[in-house]
């Protein structure tokens, strides 16, 4: 059992020749063993948050609640405590084992999002959604922390874009998966189904991964043992890490470029399943259906074909990467609007099969290139705080924004499809203002990626 004094090169391999002059494709069983066990685990992470997005509309009517409670239960309730818990958990992984951090986050969540389904008062599930909250707060920055000591920099962007596809596979489990489930059995079996897995898996991470050893793979394709045990052993005061973060322009636009994308993209597709159900009649798991193969497909074909983009010369430029990320997420924010503001289905579906890649593409490389702006004993930390600009964002201000509006402008008579379609056009415009953040890191990215290869934090 590996802990933090006694961490290991990722595939068992002397420190100095570790993974020297090779390429992602030849990355070692072990390393791509850990890739894929961390994208399960963000693939958990996703499902077990957004679940409750397919079956909200249930929810809001067996609890016989307006818009915006609905939205302070089923987001609010979970964000809060998942971005204040993320900055302490972070600075945890940032010192101690992460793989530990991962293994109890992930169980602690799974066994909270079963709990979910077991409540049967409003007090009872916006506990559990607190606890899921706190709980995720432990999965993501510690495993992207972790995967950038398994793979070096050159190859991290691609590598994190792998990791990603757990996103896509996350949102189908939570959008088709337990849609079905629900309309079979109910919504409360949709939760049973989406958090015993994680039980399992919990136990399989503590059992069969290995810390790596922090900052092995930086300054150079290698760095020597004594080196990557120095940088190992140094520790950063949080409000140190936090300073340094916020000292640097292009770090802060990258993270609030993914914020507001987050804000837009995602702050849309939480209210889709109900307006579906709403606009056009539809059960959960009809509409279930509709989204989740776009997820599965869509996304999982986004995320690898950026993958495979990240891996060609050409996106070695991490300027390059950012413009693609603007272009491409202010083009897509045209056909968000459409979604909602036509009446025809079939053209809905076209729509969305053109937004719900776009939430992906942007994620891995994002990640990819936090890690490398940033030196090793900060990308826990640098990984919480993007965690809580874009969950704020996205789990906090856009469901409540829009559960506000849609309540505001149905009046006394409650809220329908057209006031949250109302709601819902408000919102969509924002990804415009995401691009330009992308678009502004493009100005000092070099600089700051720079200091980080030559070791001069």
């Amino acid at each position: 059992m590996a802990h933090e004094n006694d961490s290991v090169a990722a595939d068992g391999a002397p420190l100095a020749g570790w993974f020297a002059g090779s390429a992602l494709g030849e990355a070692s069983a072990r390393q791509w063993y850990v890739l894929i066990v961390l994208s399960l685990v963000y693939a958990l992470n996703i499902a077990d948050r957004y679940v409750i997005t397919t079956v909200m509309e249930s929810i809001r009517l067996d609890l016989h609640l307006t818009d915006s409670a609905v939205a302070l239960l089923t987001g609010v309730a979970l964000a809060l405590f998942y971005v204040s818990a993320g900055i302490p958990i972070s600075a945890l992984a940032d010192r101690t084992n992460r793989r530990n951090i991962i293994a109890a986050a992930l169980v602690i969540w799974s066994a909270l999002t079963v709990f979910t389904g077991l409540s049967r008062t409003f007090g009872q599930m916006m506990t559990a959604r607190i606890g899921v909250g706190i709980g995720e707060s432990g999965g993501t920055p510690p495993s992207t922390s972790m995967l950038a000591d398994y793979f070096r920099p050159s190859h991290r962007t691609m590598a994190l874009t792998i990791w990603a596809l757990g996103a896509s596979l996350g949102a189908w489990l939570g959008a088709d998966v337990a849609g079905r489930v629900a309309d079979v059995f109910g919504w409360r079996a949709a939760f049973l189904a989406m958090g015993v897995p994680g039980l399992v898996m919990g136990i399989l991470i503590f059992t069969t991964i290995r810390e790596p050893l922090r900052g092995t793979m930086d300054g150079g394709e290698t760095v020597s043992a004594k080196r990557a045990v120095e940088r190992a052993r140094t520790k950063v005061p949080m409000l140190v890490a936090l300073r340094t973060i916020v000292s640097q322009p292009a770090t802060v636009h990258l993270m609030m470029g993914g914020a507001v994308t987050a804000l837009w993209g995602w702050g849309l597709m939480w209210w889709t399943p109900t307006y579906l159900q709403r606009a056009y009649h539809l059960t959960a798991g009809e509409a279930g259906a509709i989204l989740g193969p776009m997820h599965l497909i869509a996304g999982s074909l986004a995320t690898v074909g950026t993958g495979l983009l990240m891996a060609t010369p050409a996106m070695a430029d991490p300027k390059r990467v950012l413009r693609l990320m603007a272009v491409v997420v202010a083009v897509v924010t045209v056909p968000s609007f459409f979604i909602f503001w036509t009446h025809d289905l079939a053209v809905t579906r076209i729509c969305l099969w053109i937004l719900v890649p776009a939430m992906y593409f942007y994620i891995g490389p994002s990640y990819g290139l936090l890690n490398n702006v940033v030196p090793p004993q900060m990308r826990a930390m640098t990984a919480a705080v993007t965690l809580l600009v874009a969950n704020v964002a996205n789990l906090v201000i856009a469901p409540q924004f829009v559960g506000f509006v849609s309540d505001h402008v149905a009046g006394p008579g409650g809220a329908d499809a057209a006031s949250l379609r109302f709601a819902l056009l408000l919102l969509a415009p924002t990804g415009f203002w995401a691009a330009w953040h992308f678009w502004a890191a493009t100005k000092k990215i070099d600089e700051e990626t720079a200091r980080v290869r030559d070791a001069r934090f």
